[in-house]
């Protein structure tokens, strides 16, 4: 079929792979440098995933393939780097999904040669997912309309194109969208940082708004749907997302406002029955006590910093992958489209 959606507005890739090493925008960096990371072992990989140079959940999948290919090719036992790279972050499933995928061609015998098409073949597949969840996103939003996102979930999170991102890039080609509101995403500021850069980039009219801003700005009436992306999808729809998703679902309902989760199939996960079964990333105190470093709340202060949190599937009015859209998910739903 077709596309009616010009691919504008795509500009960035922040994973690439170059035959010997895997290259990362490091996304710690942005906005103020844009440096690259290259990675030449699995460790690196590994590093860069747990140390936040890379993220978004597809594009860590990808990165940990890559990171078996290295292993791969320096002779480095794939057992020990599929354990050791599954440990890097614990909520994303397309970590896990890439991973196993990977696993699943190391216990068919593939060599190097072999792991490194089918590493090159789910990055492939993530942009062709990405662009086709953005014609199928942007057909459910009227012309002319605002809308909000959380977080970032563009190319820096994927392959290229993005997820929520991707929704938003066909909608503002096709004439749907004429103004994007970015949270900033605390306390790593994604939105901030990193999704503002990739809309001003790409010459998408943006504007940042606070995060405690967000329900003040829905009342206003001009945001017909918040648009996020995913780090897991549970069998009934529940899913899990940078930590604030839920609160703004929330805001949503109350506001008459729709709400929409893209993600490609890699991310649902129908072994997990509900958000109750996903674990929660912890990470540590600092990243919510500092700024870029540097301290800001007094000594002694304590703090709780989950990275992501899970919005309730009845608080969402659409679920968006590449197998199609699921509107008001229920378990029935999702089982109909990602039943084995």
């Amino acid at each position: 079929m077709t596309s009616n959606i010009s691919f504008t507005h795509d500009t960035i890739r922040a994973v690439q792979w170059h035959g010997d090493h895997l290259r990362l925008l490091d996304q710690r960096l942005l906005p103020a440098e844009e440096k690259w990371i290259e990675c030449r072992d699995e460790a690196s990989v590994f590093h860069a995933i747990k140390d936040l140079a890379v993220r978004g959940a597809p594009a860590i999948g990808i990165a940990a393939a890559w990171g078996v290919v290295l292993a791969a090719k320096s002779g480095q036992p794939l057992d020990q780097a599929l354990a050791h790279l599954r440990s890097a972050r614990p909520t994303a499933v397309n970590l896990m999904w890439a991973l196993d995928r990977m696993k699943a061609r190391i216990a068919a015998g593939a060599d190097a040669a072999a792991l490194e098409r089918e590493a090159q073949a789910i990055q492939d597949e993530d942009l062709a997912a990405n662009r086709h969840m953005g014609e199928l996103g942007a057909a459910l939003i009227a012309p002319g309309s605002a809308v909000m996102t959380h977080c970032n979930t563009g190319s820096l999170a994927t392959s290229g194109y993005g997820t929520a991102l991707g929704v938003i890039r066909a909608g503002v080609a096709a004439g749907r969208i004429n103004q994007v509101y970015a949270g900033e995403t605390r306390p790593w500021q994604q939105g901030a940082r990193l999704t503002m850069w990739e809309l001003v980039r790409d010459g998408i009219p943006a504007k940042l708004i606070a995060d405690s801003a967000a329900s003040y700005l829905m009342k206003a009436g001009d945001v017909k749907w918040v648009i996020v992306g995913a780090d897991r999808i549970a069998a009934n729809g529940d899913t899990a997302n940078k930590i604030g998703t839920y609160q703004l679902a929330i805001a949503a309902r109350h506001h008459g406002v729709k709400f929409m989760v893209v993600a490609p199939s890699s991310t649902v996960d129908m072994a997990t029955v509900s958000g109750d079964d996903i674990e929660i990333e912890l990470r540590d105190a600092a990243e919510l006590l500092s700024v870029a470093g540097r301290r800001t709340v007094v000594d002694g202060a304590e703090a709780w910093n989950p990275v992501f949190d899970v919005t309730p599937a009845d608080l969402i009015d659409a679920i968006v992958t590449e197998r199609g859209v699921i509107e008001n998910p229920t378990t029935e739903r999702m089982r109909a489209v990602f039943a084995a």
